[in-house]
């Protein structure tokens, strides 16, 4: 075999290996592609239903035709089960209930957090244990316990000394939520104290033993060492305590069954949205009866703007969340 020959050999192989090696990273990416984007539609899909549903005039319920894009578009749904839920005074009274157990939660759990880290007592390991149990035992155990202590609260029996009652009823009130979350012990201020200390324990002493050097007590070195160097847990912990008490309904249903929240709205939604469309129905045409199909739909779009607070918080934080999340070693 010539030398031309054999270069010409050479360079066919050289290129058919490279051809080779695109097409598979080719074929590897376009596989990557679609189990991402099949997934993703997995995720999305139920959004997607909720949103065509929302939009879809009652006339195209029947229609088997119709996948996602509905043939007649209206804004009914939407404004009925906007009225249905009372939707912008529930949703104020739902946020500012939810910011301030998100707040007293975070700020009671990163004290808690951060001396189990630091300070060591006797039985500080046991106390410790019974923290990670709060997280393991179901809420649902605790309940009749929970509803008697607040339905007649009294600390240390200091009313029944007094004035001879079993102390003060404070169910339908938000008094309950706020003594949780003062206290860590609200929903999920296991796993937050648990965050908390896994931080604080990774943290070198030699910033504390600094602080203490310059006059600084156990309060002064947590709220102005510590606690500026623990952003990511504490935005990972009002994350989650932000979504978490939004979409609460057991605290909610138990200590404050009669308030205008919409996790109390939600739960309710089906006999309202039916009671509200029977009214109308009896309006325009006595005797009708409502269709189960359409008050479905106005089911499915109150739900839709119930979680859509979320959504749009989601876009706007979730860079952060994720950012925290690998930061405050949750993920590990």
């Amino acid at each position: 075999m010539t030398p031309a020959k054999m270069q010409q050999q050479t360079e066919l192989m050289y290129r058919t290996n490279r051809v080779r090696t695109k097409s598979a990273a080719w074929l590897w990416s376009l596989f990557r592609y679609v189990i991402i984007i099949g997934i993703s539609f997995i995720i999305i899909y139920p959004i997607l239903l909720k949103i065509s549903v929302a939009i879809m005039d009652k006339q195209d319920i029947y229609n088997p035709t119709i996948f996602l894009v509905p043939q007649h578009f209206t804004w009914d749904n939407i404004k009925m089960a906007a009225e249905v839920l009372n939707f912008f005074p529930a949703l104020g009274t739902t946020l500012l209930y939810v910011v301030l157990t998100m707040l007293l939660q975070a700020a009671s759990c990163a004290m808690a957090g951060y001396g189990f880290a630091r300070f060591s007592f006797p039985g500080s390991n046991v106390l410790f244990m019974l923290v990670i149990l709060t997280i393991l035992i179901p809420t649902s155990t605790l309940m009749v316990p929970m509803y008697l202590h607040f339905r007649n609260f009294d600390i240390m029996g200091i009313i029944h000394l007094f004035t001879g009652k079993d102390g003060v009823n404070t169910i339908n009130t938000l008094t309950p939520s706020i003594i949780t979350s003062m206290t860590a012990n609200g929903l999920k201020s296991g796993l937050y104290i648990y965050i908390f200390r896994q931080f604080f324990k990774g943290l070198p002493k030699e910033i504390e033993e600094a602080a203490l050097i310059d006059g600084a007590g156990g309060f002064k070195t947590f709220f102005r060492i510590m606690l500026p160097n623990a952003t990511a847990p504490l935005i990972t912990v009002m994350l989650f305590a932000f979504v978490w008490q939004y979409n609460d309904t057991f605290y909610t249903s138990l200590f404050m069954g009669e308030a205008e929240l919409l996790s109390n709205k939600i739960a309710s939604l089906p006999a309202h949205a039916s009671a509200y469309i029977n009214n109308a129905l009896m309006i325009a045409s006595p005797g009708a009866e409502p269709d189960p199909n359409h008050v479905a739909m106005v089911v499915d779009t109150g739900i839709l703007l119930a979680i859509l607070p979320l959504i749009v918080l989601y876009l706007f934080v979730q860079r952060y969340f994720v950012e925290s999340v690998e930061r405050s070693g949750v993920v590990g």
